[in-house]
């Protein structure tokens, strides 16, 4: 597992990347932005789960669901996302 995860690391860390910069522009954030953070979102959701790492999958999945409604902030407030996102960083990193 520690291979795999070594191999996945980095798309990971781009990943937690692209959802710090669209909670970083959450009130700013057009369709596209907020299509390429759902989509960074589901992905880390899936690839955490396979790690175990359930908390991640949560949060990846709140962060999903919150770049995915029509108007960001329905389900999380920018704080919120900022929170959660550095939350999901401090996940992946422990992990190391």
């Amino acid at each position: 597992m520690d291979k795999l995860w070594a191999q996945f690391l980095p798309e990971m860390q781009e990943r937690v990347g692209i959802l710090s910069a669209a909670a970083d522009a959450a009130g700013g954030l057009d369709g596209e932005g907020k299509q390429r953070a759902a989509s960074a979102a589901h992905k880390l959701a899936g690839v955490l789960g396979t790690f175990g790492l359930a908390r991640g999958t949560e949060l990846a999945r709140e962060l999903e669901l919150s770049y995915s409604e029509k108007e960001l902030g329905g389900a999380m407030s920018s704080e919120k996302l900022k929170e959660a996102t550095a939350e999901l960083r401090a996940i992946v990193e422990s992990r190391k």
